[in-house]
């Protein structure tokens, strides 16, 4: 799965070059880009509160664009710095929760309480996700396996967004969500036996 998303990623890497380009000369600066994104995934959020979700998918994937977009400005512009890690994982974090609240609200306008509790164990699954690689790496262990990291998850909401589908989404996210979490718990608890027997 890893060869797959790094491939994946460098093909749009070289599909958005011309726009990374383009924000270099706009003089915007890689956290402004970030904080861009994370404005339309508030506003995919409100739309979706609105009851349209379709337009709701298509501005959270436009959004979540900008998350790939901050990262390859600030690697031309030679601008990676400590904070702006931190901000662009922070709004990252942000952002899937206030959408899923919103799937969440929707759902439950829907009368589907099962589907919402479906959507707070996807937030649980995500949150763990990511949870576990930073732990990981605060250990020395590299940790970027699993079905579903942030891309894919970002994936899956908006597909169900745009197409009507949020149960269906809601429900796979769920179980990917914890399921990658279980491979990274495994696999940083092997990588730890191994080295501390």
């Amino acid at each position: 799965m890893e060869k797959i998303r790094a491939t994946a990623q460098q093909y749009l890497h070289q599909i958005l070059a011309p726009v990374v380009h383009l924000l270099a000369r706009s003089r915007l600066s890689p956290n402004q880009v970030s904080i861009a994104g994370f404005i339309l995934a508030l506003v995919a959020m409100v739309v979706l509160l609105a009851g349209y979700p379709f337009a709701a998918g298509v501005i959270f994937l436009l959004g979540s664009s900008f998350d790939i977009l901050d990262g390859a400005l600030a690697r031309l512009e030679k601008k990676n710095t400590p904070f702006g890690a931190l901000l662009d994982s922070t709004l990252d974090r942000i952002s899937e929760g206030a959408i899923l609240m919103a799937i969440a609200y929707h759902l439950a306008l829907e009368g589907q309480a099962a589907a919402v509790a479906v959507v707070v164990l996807a937030q649980l699954g995500g949150m763990l996700t990511s949870y576990i690689r930073a732990r990981a790496e605060v250990l020395g262990i590299t940790c970027t396996i699993g079905w579903v990291s942030r891309p894919e998850r970002v994936i899956i909401i908006g597909t169900g967004l745009s197409f009507d589908l949020l149960m269906e989404a809601a429900y796979l996210l769920a179980v990917l969500s914890l399921w990658t979490a279980g491979q990274r718990f495994f696999h940083v608890s092997t990588a730890l036996h191994r080295h501390n027997p």
